[in-house]
C-alpha cells in the first residue's frame, strides 16, 4: 500500500441546510452521508470546527458549515489541531466539467474553479491535496449559480444516486488500496 492513503480526515464540500439539500453543488455531502450509513454512524454539530461531523472507521467525516466558499475554514482548523497531513485529507465536491455521474480521483492539482476546493487549498497552504469530484453535468445554457444550485431533474436522479454510492466506494477502496489503485479502479466513465 502506497504511504499516505489512509485518509484522517474526508471533507464532503456543500451548503448548510435543507434549502440546498439535493442540489447538485452539495453531492459532496452526499457521499458523506453514504459513508456514514454504511457504518452506522449519524453527524451531529461541532461548534469548534463550524462543522457537522461523525466519526466513522477511524476517520472523521466533514461537513462544513460555513458555505461552500468558506469550507477551508473547519478544514484548515481541524487539519491544524489534530497536525493532518495535506495528504491525509480527502475532499470530495461536484464538478460541471465532467458528465453528470463521472468520477476523478486526483492526488493534487489546482482548484480548477471550484471556489469550495480553492478554500480548502488556501487554508491548506499546497494543492497537494487529495480530492474526489463528482461529475454533475454541465449547465445547458443557464447561469452557472443556477445550474449549481439548482435540484436534479428527474431523468438524472437515478444516475447521481448510482455515483455517490460509487464515489462512496472509492473512498473505502483508497483507504484500502492506495490511492493510485483507486483512480485506476474509478477514474473512468460511468456505465451507460
Amino acid at each position: 500500500m502506497e504511504q499516505g492513503s489512509v485518509f484522517r480526515l474526508v471533507v464532503g464540500l456543500g451548503n448548510p441546510g435543507a434549502k440546498y439539500e439535493g442540489t447538485r453543488h452539495n453531492v459532496g455531502f452526499a457521499v458523506l452521508d453514504e459513508l456514514a450509513r454504511r457504518s452506522a454512524g449519524s453527524f451531529s454539530y461541532e461548534s469548534r470546527w463550524e462543522a457537522d461531523c461523525v466519526l466513522c472507521a477511524g476517520r472523521m467525516l466533514m461537513k462544513p458549515r460555513t458555505y461552500m466558499n468558506l469550507s477551508g475554514e473547519s478544514v484548515g482548523n481541524y487539519s491544524r489541531y489534530y497536525r493532518i497531513p495535506a495528504a491525509e485529507v480527502l475532499v470530495i465536491y461536484d464538478d460541471i466539467a465532467l458528465p453528470l455521474g463521472d468520477l476523478r480521483l486526483r492526488k493534487a492539482g489546482s482548484a480548477g474553479g471550484h471556489n469550495g476546493l480553492e478554500s480548502v487549498l488556501v487554508h491548506l497552504g499546497t494543492e497537494s491535496i487529495p480530492r474526489l469530484r463528482v461529475g454533475i453535468g454541465g449547465n445547458s445554457g443557464r447561469a452557472l449559480t443556477d445550474h449549481v444550485l439548482g435540484r436534479f431533474q428527474s431523468e438524472e436522479i437515478p444516475v447521481i444516486e448510482e455515483a455517490v454510492v460509487r464515489a462512496a466506494d472509492a473512498v473505502e477502496y483508497a483507504n484500502a488500496h492506495g490511492v493510485e489503485a483507486a483512480m485506476n479502479q474509478f477514474n473512468q466513465k460511468k456505465t451507460q
